[in-house]
């Protein structure tokens, strides 16, 4: 006979309500059996329960983290499942969504099948496989998309090698329409981006660094829309991180087309300055932009433009990273410093809790169609407690990812997560809140 969990003294985030509340959550096995906030029906739900003493943490839905590379296959020493899905769990990820950018890639039905045997045996969270677009992300020959979708593929990406030929690709999209698949797109115009690893501007050029202009990434983006218009399929940009690209996207939402749009952790919290003295952690795909577009990637966030934060988790080993900025591996590992850092916004007062986890939970599980992300009765019970002020040093080396590349090593952070459940059993953090 299951016995019930009640986690109380609590307070609770709610995305769907905007708000953050007192209360108490009821969990009968896998799912939430009641969120309560009346003091006399918690104490009415003790008798007979497990009982957790949140101790006045924050209680959220489990974060759904879309676009989270994983080594396997090809690349086991850079990550695994066992050890990506350990992270996971100690960031208050409880779905992590995998990109196909291994080694091969994931484009055929056994190489799908192969990871989500690796992630079900090993990893303690949700691992939800995308697939990629073309074979080979070669650009040249769709995917057999609908053996893909039947296996199990939750959304098709050729992840940052963008499709250059709009034929192949509006057929691919036409092809994802008719079974109603998801494509995400990474919103990049591949000429002008190849080889960049800075943005255009006076840093760039005072560092020396082959930059690449902001209009790259909206002329990607139109040309995409301009696709979804004529196909009418789902389609999700991964990652907006330029002022420049806001109009598009707000443009394809006033006309109704069925676009959302994401944002790293790393482009609302970090600038092109971050870069200082060539410092290869720092790193990203796209690179890091102006100050004044990571305040408008902020402002896109709060209003609902951009509807998801990812942390693009990309391990990198130390050969990758120590090299000389032009030749460095891009990519930061995010699984387990994305809520902290994500938690500097909230205490400037820049983003609530309840939009922060809009973004981090509500969305993207909506995005793909997940009953998760959400507090309420009969949700799957994937949730996580936080302690929303509890300060620490971060040191790289205490992360359980295999790779260690954060460009948040040493940085001072406020907020830490105290336990993680996934499907109602705790796979992160002890007894005690």
């Amino acid at each position: 006979m299951t016995t019930d969990t009640l986690l109380f003294n609590a307070r609770l985030i709610d995305p769907e309500a905007d708000s953050v509340t007192e209360g108490a959550l009821l969990l009968d096995g896998p799912r939430i059996k009641s969120v309560l906030r009346d003091p006399a029906a918690i104490e009415a739900a003790k008798p007979g329960a497990t009982l957790i003493d949140c101790k006045g943490a924050h209680l959220a839905p489990g974060i759904v983290d879309i676009g989270v590379k994983v080594g396997e296959p090809g690349e086991r020493h850079k990550e695994s499942y066992k050890t990506a899905g350990q992270a996971a769990a100690a960031g208050g990820v409880t779905t992590m969504v995998t990109r196909p950018d291994t080694d091969p890639c994931i484009d055929t039905p056994e190489v799908l099948e192969f990871i989500r045997r690796r992630a079900n045996d090993t990893a303690p969270v949700h691992v939800l496989p995308m697939a990629a677009l073309t074979k080979g992300r070669e650009g040249r020959e769709m995917t057999e998309i609908g053996f893909l979708l039947d296996g199990g593929a939750v959304a098709f990406t050729d992840c940052d090698s963008v499709v250059r030929d709009t034929k192949v690709l509006s057929r691919a999209m036409t092809y994802a329409r008719s079974l109603d698949a998801l494509v995400m797109g990474h919103p990049q115009e591949p000429g002008l981006s190849k080889g960049a690893a800075a943005s255009s501007g006076k840093f760039a050029s005072l560092r020396g660094l082959p930059a690449v202009s902001p209009m790259a990434e909206r002329m990607g983006l139109d040309r995409d829309i301009a696709l979804v218009e004529m196909t009418g399929v789902r389609y999700h940009a991964d990652q907006i991180t330029t002022a420049r690209a806001l109009p598009a996207l707000e443009r394809a939402k006033a006309n109704g087309f069925d676009v959302t749009a994401g944002t790293s952790m790393h482009h609302l919290t970090l600038n092109e300055l971050d870069v200082a003295d060539y410092r290869t952690f720092f790193k990203v795909k796209p690179p890091l932009r102006a100050e004044e577009d990571r305040q408008a990637m902020v402002e896109a966030i709060r209003s609902g433009l951009i509807d998801v934060i990812g942390s693009f988790h990309t391990p990198q080993d130390e050969e990758s990273k120590r090299l000389p900025f032009e030749e460095a591996a891009s990519g930061a590992v995010g699984l387990e410093t994305m809520l902290p850092v994500l938690l500097r916004l909230y205490h400037s007062g820049e983003l609530t809790l309840p939009c922060l986890f809009r973004a981090l939970s509500l969305n993207p599980a909506k995005r793909l169609g997940l009953a998760c992300g959400r507090l309420a009765e009969g949700a799957p019970a994937d949730i996580l407690l936080l302690d929303t002020d509890k300060p620490f040093v971060l040191d790289r080396f205490a992360l359980l990812s295999k790779s260690k590349n954060t460009p948040f090593d040493g940085a001072r952070l406020q907020g830490r997560v105290l336990g993680t459940w996934v499907s109602g059993q705790r796979v992160f953090g002890g007894e005690e809140a």
